[in-house]
């Protein structure tokens, strides 16, 4: 039979020894190509890279009893809830070119009240570092804004560490405390800046300073254009908020300690920026899951305060429309969603929330380990920083920085803040809530169409594959937005300053 040949004992015995070697390489090879493939499936960019992390994900089988199982089998292995997305060799990159010259001493003077909350001013003073050197002016310490709703009364070297400041931009642009003496009583140019200009129009502005030696801008908040700036110009803002605009020693020094007391904990932490104070929910409206009276109260409060622009707002509407933060129970329902056990250490950073305790219990029951400032801090640490809700905004900005995860409830200032400064030590994971879409779910669980468990978990996990921080170039205006409205639609440059504060090290102009 044709077969009979393969069982001829001499005949195997011969090709076992001739096919050794070839079984070797052919081994070799094999593995080669298993890790050339695995080293390959890394390179992808954030929706390729996002849904590799995310395809970890374990087949989930429904699981009776103990809900903390049924999450973590549902989601993800434990270290994958922590861990940084895959930053694909990117890094720091605020050298400036070779191009760049160091600044000259100038007659030539500009100075600024920054407005707004901590990090509207940090942003502001950034871009009025950038704006001094297109204009080749020496720029004073700025003040800081005492008129805004929280009525903070600190100054800039109460904040800020003025000396390095001063210090770290001596190549850059001339900073001095205060305008020499004869220049106080002489006429100055007041004028206001223009929201997201290009450097074009503050060129075209130095004819100013044939008339006046000082220009003094009453606005510092996003008086930048966000694209389309020289590269040199883009790194130098990066240099002033990362480098030069530290804080002052005594909230450094506390921010760390509370940094280390919360790593001595459970070494792991999540950062909850969760924006619901009385004067969020006002300004936006928002008044799902409050009670009549709270409402009523809100809309006084919004109609009272006279620069707040809109005054008539749906709440129905703002919510659908993804413009109001979650609830404390809307943000224990989403993180328990995405698989974080009941044992998760939370954060919060806030200020007052708006009902008090009561509307912390529902994240309190799926989370009770909330730690905030005044339980992490002696009441003797925190006593400088009464009244001065920028002081405190700082404690909290260093703790998210810091924080393994960061989840802001809302896109506010320093939600954007933090994330762009997270993104440029190293993209630390940050998730995004897709508050729009959350609505959806939300009302189910409310309707009880839907219920808390794997299905919901897979649903939401999906929803926030490429929301969590991994590399992207910053987003521009969507197709068709045109005028003002496209600087409006973009993102902020300070909230992801890549490609030109981030890139690969061959990069590195």
């Amino acid at each position: 039979m044709a077969y009979s040949r393969a069982f001829n004992p001499r005949r195997v015995k011969f090709l076992s020894r001739k096919l050794h070697p070839i079984t070797f390489y052919l081994v070799l090879l094999v593995a080669f190509f298993l890790f050339t493939l695995i080293y390959i499936s890394r390179k992808g960019l954030e929706g390729v890279g996002q849904k590799a992390a995310s395809s970890e994900e374990i087949r989930s089988e429904r699981v009776q009893g103990d809900d903390d199982i049924l999450h973590s089998k549902v989601i993800m292995q434990g270290e994958q809830l922590w861990t940084p997305s895959f930053s694909f060799g990117l890094q720091p990159c605020v050298k400036p070119t070779s191009k760049y010259k160091a600044a000259q001493e100038t007659n030539r003077f500009i100075t600024v009240r920054s407005n707004g909350g901590l990090n509207q001013m940090r942003t502001g003073i950034s871009d009025m570092v950038a704006v001094a050197r297109i204009m080749n002016a020496t720029l004073v310490v700025p003040q800081l804004d005492r008129r805004s709703f929280w009525k903070d009364s600190s100054s800039f070297e109460d904040i800020f560490d003025v000396d390095h400041f001063i210090n770290n931009l001596e190549r850059d642009v001339r900073v001095i405390r205060e305008l020499p003496k004869g220049l106080e009583s002489i006429p100055h140019a007041r004028r206001h800046f223009g929201s997201w200009s290009s450097m074009g129009y503050y060129e075209e502005l130095t004819h100013l300073f044939k008339d006046y030696q000082v220009i003094h801008v009453p606005k510092s908040d996003s008086r930048l254009a966000n694209n389309d700036l020289p590269l040199d110009i883009q790194r130098l803002r990066c240099r002033a908020l990362y480098q030069a605009l530290h804080f002052s020693p005594p909230i450094e020094s506390l921010g760390k300690k509370l940094v280390e007391r919360l790593r001595s904990r459970k070494g792991k932490y999540i950062a909850l920026h969760l924006r619901y104070e009385k004067d969020m929910l006002s300004f936006t409206g928002c008044t799902y899951g409050l009670t009549e009276a709270e409402s009523e109260e809100l809309r006084i409060m919004r109609e009272s305060t006279s620069h707040w622009k809109v005054k008539k707002i749906n709440s129905t509407e703002q919510r659908n429309e993804g413009s109001c933060p979650l609830t404390p129970k809307e943000v224990g329902i989403f993180l328990r969603a995405l698989g974080y056990p009941s044992s998760t250490l939370i954060y919060i950073a806030a200020g007052e929330i708006y009902g008090g305790s009561n509307q912390l219990l529902e994240l309190a029951s799926r989370f009770p380990n909330l730690i905030f400032k005044e339980t992490l801090a002696s009441a003797e640490e925190l006593e400088g920083f009464t009244d001065h809700a920028s002081q405190t905004a700082a404690l909290d900005y260093i703790i998210s920085v810091e924080s393994d995860v960061f989840v802001p409830s809302y896109s506010g200032n320093m939600a954007r803040a933090v994330e762009g400064h997270r993104r440029f030590l190293g993209h630390r994971r940050t998730i995004s809530p897709d508050r729009k879409g959350l609505v959806e779910v939300f009302d189910g669980i409310e309707s009880r169409e839907m219920s808390e468990g794997s299905s919901l978990s897979r649903k939401v996990r999906k929803m926030h594959e490429n929301r969590q921080g991994a590399p992207r170039i910053r987003r521009t205006a969507a197709p068709g937005v045109r005028g003002r409205a496209r600087f409006r639609d973009e993102e902020s440059f300070y909230e992801n300053p890549y490609p030109e504060c981030i890139c690969t090290r061959k990069r590195q102009l």
